[in-house]
């Protein structure tokens, strides 16, 4: 956990960037009846019964259900940056293939890529070697410097706070497939990036021995 928390707390280093990731299952859903769009024409007029006419938009409860994929989360939160990849799946080889992007996509000048995840059974270097050939693995491998939350303490992942408001702004909705679930998330990355919108993390090493006192050796 300190470990962690001291990198948050270290000097922002464009050669060594901060990177945090993360995933999501995501369930795609479908309409079943199509909704009634919203009627901007009868803004503000009154019906037969004296009320004004409601112009959202109206939603049948009942849905089909499309499958499910997977959401990648890529977060550099003191820069305020992040980019989501939409899969069909969480397996080793699409874990593989997002670190050859970070590596070689997001960050080819960084000298370091400091990499905050998880300790989910696919979060490790060495599944590179089942995909790629030996020099190529070692190739990315030797561009990360990884930093595991510990058991427990996923929260600690930034990546994780980036999933939930991407939740609540952009998915939290029916939507029946993955071109459709990607184009709306690249929207919304678009957005935020534009905004710079960072996270002011202020829990630090210190908070922790006092908040989390538990935690420690008596």
């Amino acid at each position: 956990m300190e470990n962690v928390l001291d990198l948050y707390e270290s000097e922002i280093d464009p050669e060594r960037p901060v990177v945090c990731v993360d995933e999501k299952s995501y369930q795609l859903l479908d309409h079943v009846i199509e909704p009634i769009p919203m009627n901007l024409k009868k803004a503000g007029t009154v019906n037969e019964k004296g009320k004004k006419e409601a112009i959202i938009e109206k939603i049948d409860y009942e849905y089909k259900r499309e499958g499910t994929c997977n959401i990648f989360m890529i977060s550099e939160p003191f820069n305020g940056f992040r980019d989501a990849k939409v899969t069909k799946r969480r397996t080793k080889e699409d874990f593989a293939e997002l670190l050859k992007d970070l590596s070689d996509k997001y960050y080819p000048q960084a000298k370091t890529i400091r990499l905050v995840m998880d300790n989910l059974n696919t979060h490790k270097l060495s599944i590179l070697y089942e995909f790629y050939t030996p020099e190529e693995a070692r190739r990315i491998i030797k561009r990360f410097e990884v930093h595991y939350t510990p058991i427990h303490g996923s929260w600690l992942n930034i990546a994780e706070i980036e999933i939930s408001v991407m939740a609540g702004q952009c998915i939290k909705r029916r939507l029946p497939n993955i071109q459709t679930l990607q184009k709306e998330i690249e929207y919304w990355v678009k957005e935020r990036n534009l905004s710079k919108i960072g996270v002011n993390w202020r829990f630090k090493s210190k908070d922790a021995r006092i908040k989390l006192k538990r935690l420690y050796p008596s």
